[in-house]
């Protein structure tokens, strides 16, 4: 349900989800129009409430009781000397191209807010402002409108009827769900071997409303173990929604998959709604036409054929994967993407990718908190999110993309765009860069602010642009720099010592200035703080401080690792500490790598894979491996490959095949695939996996280094220990594997090194809980 549903089994509904329900209608309409960020919104009307009367009350709370509905919300403000309520919405462009549905919608929530406070104070009549705040002009504009208590009860009443119908549905099936959840079976006759204490660690975790990290061995089946007992949780929390969020396609095909198989083997149908969130690029019908109802046929009608599709979609016993929701939606003629935005209002298991709840304008966490929902979270390879949330919250503002668009712009564009190019010779003026050392190559400046006149400039192009945009037919090129500038300044305005401001010029006319995040934590720690329970689980979440300080989860986290259910018998893990992958030593490594390969492929013949810290070094060592052991098959990773070019070669990895993958540490090979039995019997890692030395990495050191004490640790040491873990797990993926594993470097000799390796190996270091 959207709402949530207190002790009593009242049906609890947000003021504004009541009238995104019921009181939408017309078109969807995305017309060049980027919403503001949430913090860009509270700080917009922080600015408008600022200036209000004295005897003016900011977020004013309202809540009622109507036709069986319990509704809460706060009103943007209230003054009850003059006698009137406000909402206030934040734009950007001019206010004539806001659709009259998204109008018309305002109203209805500021009429219900009117209604609410007439019953509470026992007021006759009430004046209702709605005022809309342009974010780049700092302009208000005011409509205002007086309206009886009656009417704006019987209007409330129209709206809460048609909510509650759907609400006494909702009820009923969150009953049916959550007494199947209770009584849910395993899918598999027993668990594997460790697959039992990953679950219940799972189960105790979401029923007591912790925050868990779980490290657990890869092939331990880590899917169905964290799955199946947040379900059957679920009802006995309870929660209102699970939300199941991996970094990779994989996970989430491998998720409904476990979701599949759980229901298969249930001895009713399972009343459970599950919605798989696929990205816009792989649901958009029509990518070449503008989102609206004047362009998009799917667009068109969207809100009133909504009601239709939406019975369909909850009528559905399958999943709602991107193929099923796509046929639903193009029976009613509606846009699949949207579609399953909406649907992830309705469902109770939404699987989708990391950055649905995590990023800056994510869905899942939106719905959270307008709705109170309360949720819980597995976060399926959690190692990944360190990164995932840096890409996150950097980003790139370039030159080159203004300075190609202002050549042929629009009259109207002219004044703006020669003022932001202008703003961009200024600021590489300011730092040096200005003209190109061909003899020094690309040069890049840190900088400890952001460049003040490019962002007013960068201000004014917005406004600019999405005026012309509002006027004018679409333009692509147009498109993608108003939202490169919305980015970049939506950023700005969270810059803090979590990132860094980057300036390069590596030729004339081809500026870049980066914001790339540093500490995740600053903005993942809200999204935590969200959610009712957090279960993070990985083969490689050790150390334990590393991911809870970087992460942002709170100090009271819990860290655990599963018992193995592999034993040192069926891996063989030598050090080969005699050779340096050091930079300076790759050359004279060559040579000795390659005869240690083919020594181990003749020892056993079978499929290995060689992992090496770049492609050079991989290329060397390919081509070397190729020339003296010709009769040795050899396949390689090549830079940039398609996903058919991935798949063969993952499919040169045959049951009691022989030969030799190399491949790059931390790339697509790395981690993420399944090659049990015979397909894969040995591994070579020559490498530690450090990143670069490079200018952004000694920063990042520095950063940690200043915030939590271990910046070589959190930038280098970790990191790539991690890889190196998670390369290893490709070869024991069950029970009955066996394999070698080979760490070519003579720093895996240092025993501070080997304690960050998995403990089941059975190197000689011991075991610390919290390392």
């Amino acid at each position: 349900m959207s709402g949530a549903v207190d002790g009593a089994g009242v049906m609890r509904v947000a003021v504004k989800s009541l009238c995104e329900f019921a009181a939408r209608r017309g078109d969807l309409d995305h017309r060049y129009t980027p919403s503001p960020t949430a913090r860009e919104g509270i700080e917009g009307h922080g600015r408008v409430q600022k200036g209000r009367e004295p005897g003016y009350q900011a977020e004013y709370p309202l809540s009622g009781t109507c036709e069986g509905l319990e509704l809460v919300g706060r009103a943007d403000g209230y003054d009850a000397t003059t006698g009137y309520i406000e909402e206030i919405k934040t734009h950007r462009g001019s206010l004539e191209r806001l659709p009259e549905a998204q109008q018309a919608l305002h109203w209805a929530q500021l009429k219900v807010y009117g209604a609410l406070l007439c019953a509470a104070r026992s007021l006759d009549s009430i004046e209702l402002r709605l005022t809309y705040f342009d974010l780049d002009r700092e302009r208000q504009t005011t409509l205002t409108e007086r309206a009886s208590a009656e009417a704006l009860w019987q209007a409330l009443q129209s709206l809460c009827r048609v909510y509650a119908a759907w609400a006494v549905r909702e009820q009923a099936h969150r009953e049916r769900r959550d007494r199947a959840l209770a009584g849910l079976r395993f899918p598999f006759d027993d668990f594997r071997p460790g697959q039992r204490q990953l679950a219940e660690q799972a189960y105790r975790s979401i029923c007591t409303g912790q925050s868990v990290m779980l490290q657990a061995p890869t092939g331990i089946g880590k899917t169905l173990g964290t799955l199946f007992p947040a379900l059957m949780a679920m009802a006995r929390r309870p929660l209102d929604r699970l939300f199941y969020l991996t970094p990779r396609n994989t996970g989430r095909r491998l998720a409904v998959a476990g979701v599949e198989r759980i229901r298969q083997r249930q001895d009713r149908p399972l009343p459970l709604r599950v919605l798989v969130l696929a990205s816009r690029e792989q649901s958009c019908e029509h990518p070449q036409l503008a989102c609206h109802g004047e362009s998009c046929p799917l667009a068109r009608g969207f809100f009133d054929k909504l009601v239709a599709a939406r019975d369909a979609a909850v009528a559905d016993t399958g999943i709602l994967d991107e193929a099923r929701l796509r046929a639903i939606a193009l029976d009613y003629e509606l846009c699949p993407y949207y579609l399953a935005q909406e649907m992830a209002r309705w469902c109770d298991l939404v699987i989708a990718d990391v950055n649905r709840y995590f990023d800056q304008q994510a869905i899942l966490h939106a719905l959270t908190k307008q709705n109170g929902w309360r949720v819980g979270l597995l976060v399926d390879e959690a190692h990944n999110l360190v990164d995932r949330a840096r890409g996150m919250y950097s980003t790139e503002l370039q030159q080159q993309r203004l300075l190609a668009l202002k050549r042929q712009t629009h009259p109207a564009l002219k004044r703006p765009f020669t003022r932001l190019a202008r703003a961009w010779s200024d600021t590489l003026a300011k730092q040096g860069l200005s003209r190109i050392d061909k003899a020094r190559g690309d040069r890049q400046q840190q900088l400890e602010a952001l460049p003040a006149g490019l962002l007013g400039a960068a201000h004014g192009a917005v406004a600019a642009i999405s005026d012309f945009l509002s006027e004018h037919p679409a333009d692509a090129d147009l498109q993608q720099l108003l939202f490169e500038l919305l980015g970049f300044l939506r950023l700005s305005e969270l810059f803090d010592d979590h990132s860094l401001c980057s300036l390069s010029l590596p030729r004339r006319g081809r500026g870049c200035l980066a914001i790339s995040n540093l500490i995740p934590a600053d903005f993942l720690a809200p999204r935590f703080d969200s959610a009712d329970s957090s279960l993070l689980f990985s083969a490689t979440l050790r150390p334990a401080d590393y991911h809870q300080q970087l992460l942002g989860l709170p100090d009271t986290v819990r860290w655990l690792d599963v018992d193995s259910p592999f034993h040192q018998q069926q891996l063989q893990v030598r050090l080969e500490t005699g050779i340096s992958t050091r930079l300076q030593h790759r050359q004279d490594s060559v040579e000795p790598i390659v005869q240690l390969i083919a020594a181990q492929f003749q020892r056993k013949p079978g499929n290995y894979l060689a992992y090496f810290s770049s492609f050079a070094y991989l290329e060397a060592i390919h081509e070397r491996f190729q020339t003296a052991f010709p009769h040795i098959p050899g396949w390689r990773q090549q830079p940039g490959m398609s996903d058919q070019a991935r798949n063969d070669f993952i499919h040169q990895f045959r049951e009691a095949g022989q030969g030799v993958g190399f491949a790059v540490l931390g790339g697509a090979f790395a981690e993420g695939i399944d090659l049990p039995g015979s397909r894969l019997i040995g591994v070579f890692i020559a490498t530690l996996g450090l990143p670069p030395f490079d200018p952004w990495h000694r920063v990042l050191s520095d950063r940690l280094q200043q915030r939590y004490g271990k910046g070589y640790d959190y930038t280098y040491l970790y990191p790539g220990l991690q890889k190196v873990s998670q390369a290893a797990g490709r070869v024991i993926r069950g029970p009955d594997d066996t394999g070698v594993v080979v760490l070519i470097d003579d720093r895996y000799a240092d025993p501070r090194v080997q304690q960050l390796l998995p403990d089941w190996w059975g190197l000689p270091h011991p075991s610390d809980s919290r390392t």
